[in-house]
């Protein structure tokens, strides 16, 4: 595999990404860097999670030419949280440089947008409605962009904005370089990029036949009826112990109320859909990204492309209609050559798109099944899961009423005696006394491999919530100490 300068990354570049931790390049950039620094249009196939934002950020910032104050590149997203994720890779690199980029996206002022964009901007980054909205006021100039990229494009396509981006494409100057990077290539897909690229070169990245990396991500298939649905999810969360879980909902409705039962039970969680105005749906990101939230339940339409370290789980509650959704939800898990676990609630109505996403993903996934008694049955292997002091039918590890013994409260996290998160504990589950969150995990991460037994029904993040670290079907957080550092260096992506 070629390094970064070999693509032909200038050093500056390859500094800046030694010191994010940045080293050795993905497949899809060592394809793709040097046919993007060649000025050549580009149609990039590759699943979530292989370092696409990279690919076409490095190309683009090497590019840009600071003393000429106005857009010269464009990259549009289908949400703004995937927005706010390329904005912030793109201002790491800018770091120290003069290049001035902008997030375009609906929730925010515009006033303060237009105010930026006054200012000169050289890389616009936005969403297809609030780009149109800027059109239309005639505060947003594009005649001076050489590159486009459409990222997951196939998800523009879902969500209906194949028009808004078509009406941005037009503001465009016809001699530029066009650049369309996507996990899925359906056939409108296909068609858009034919039409406005200019001898495309295809770069198709496949890492086995099926689109799921199915050798990092265990799936599993547990069913249940619509009546035990939400008493499955919580003992799975209880067997899996995930360290971050992504519980994904098929409408807005389903995931509020969802959330508001877990936080019921005491787990800490917030939820993540369109009716939250852009404030909220960041701070909600921030605590996810921070740990400060065990349990994010999201729809679709919001969760697009996040990417966030530590996703040790993600469980579809609701299955999804689309073969293309399947993977996407999934692949917010088992990310940069991690362990992750995809599980989904099918009921018996299911059936018949349990099947299309089996042969769409080319893959037959293991079943299990939920039991009376709480406990999950594996078809193979049938081994109890669920069963024993994890289990929501055990009698030990429930409080005094029959209830989780935890008592944790909304946002501020549970251990086993009540502990709060902000407060730091030991790994006997106490708060610490003037330890801070960091110090506490890196011990508990050396306490979990000791093989200490289970506390009450929803143990305290210290005493591991990923039981079965060394256990290779289950997906292990070994080797990190802290929060924010979990990652060591080389084996960062974008």
């Amino acid at each position: 595999m070629p390094n970064f300068l070999e693509l032909g990354m200038q050093e500056q570049w390859v500094k800046t990404l030694k010191e994010n931790g940045i080293t050795v390049p993905t497949p899809v950039q060592a394809e793709t860097i040097p046919l993007l620094l060649a000025d050549r249009d580009v149609i990039a196939r590759a699943r979530t999670g292989t370092g696409k934002t990279l690919a076409f950020l490095l190309p683009i910032m090497q590019k840009l030419d600071p003393s000429r104050p106005f857009p010269q590149a464009l990259i549009i997203a289908p949400t703004r949280e995937l927005a706010l994720q390329i904005t912030e890779e793109a201002r790491k690199l800018a770091l120290g440089t003069e290049i001035r980029t902008l997030a375009v996206y609906g929730g925010q002022d515009v006033d303060k947008q237009l105010r930026k964009l006054e200012g000169g901007r050289h890389l616009i980054i936005g969403t297809p409605g609030r780009l149109n909205d800027h059109l239309r006021r005639g505060t947003l100039e594009l005649g001076g962009v050489k590159t486009l990229v459409l990222d997951e494009a196939d998800q523009m396509l879902h969500m209906g904005f194949l028009d808004e981006v078509e009406t941005v494409i037009q503001a465009l100057p016809y001699k530029r370089q066009t650049l369309l990077f996507s996990a899925t290539m359906p056939a409108e897909v296909k068609q858009l990029a034919s039409y406005y690229t200019r001898d495309a070169v295809d770069v198709t990245i496949k890492v086995e036949n099926s689109p799921v990396p199915l050798k990092h991500i265990r799936q599993l298939v547990v069913e249940v009826t619509d009546r035990t649905k939400q008493q499955a999810l919580v003992s799975m969360i209880e067997t899996y112990q995930p360290y971050l879980a992504i519980v994904f909902c098929r409408t807005k409705r389903r995931a509020s109320t969802l959330n508001s039962a877990l936080l019921e039970m005491g787990y800490a969680s917030d939820e993540l859909h369109g009716d939250l105005s852009q404030a909220k749906r960041e701070q909600v990101m921030k605590r996810f990204r921070e740990a400060k939230l065990q349990i994010l339940v999201a729809t679709d339409v919001a969760a697009r492309g996040l990417d966030v370290e530590g996703v040790t789980h993600v469980f579809n509650y609701d299955i999804p209609h689309e073969v293309d959704s399947y993977i996407h939800r999934i692949g917010r898990t088992g990310r940069a050559g991690e362990k992750g676990m995809a599980i989904t609630l099918a009921s018996p109505k299911d059936k018949g798109e349990l099947q299309r996403i089996e042969q769409g993903i080319q893959y037959t996934i293991e079943r299990g099944r939920y039991e009376k008694d709480g406990a999950i049955t594996e078809a193979r292997g049938a081994s109890r899961l669920a069963s024993g002091s994890a289990g929501k039918g055990s009698k030990e590890g429930r409080g005094k009423e029959g209830r989780p013994s935890t008592g944790g409260r909304r946002g501020e996290g549970r251990t086993s005696n009540g502990g709060r998160r902000g407060e730091g504990r030991s790994s006997e589950g106490r708060p610490s006394q003037g330890r801070s969150r960091r110090e506490d995990r890196a011990q508990a991460s050396q306490s979990r491999t000791s093989g200490e037994g289970r506390g009450g029904s929803k143990r305290d993040a210290s005493q591991g919530r990923s039981q079965g670290r060394g256990n290779s079907d289950t997906p292990g957080r070994g080797g990190r100490g802290s929060v924010s550092g979990r990652r060591g260096g080389s084996g960062r992506k974008s």
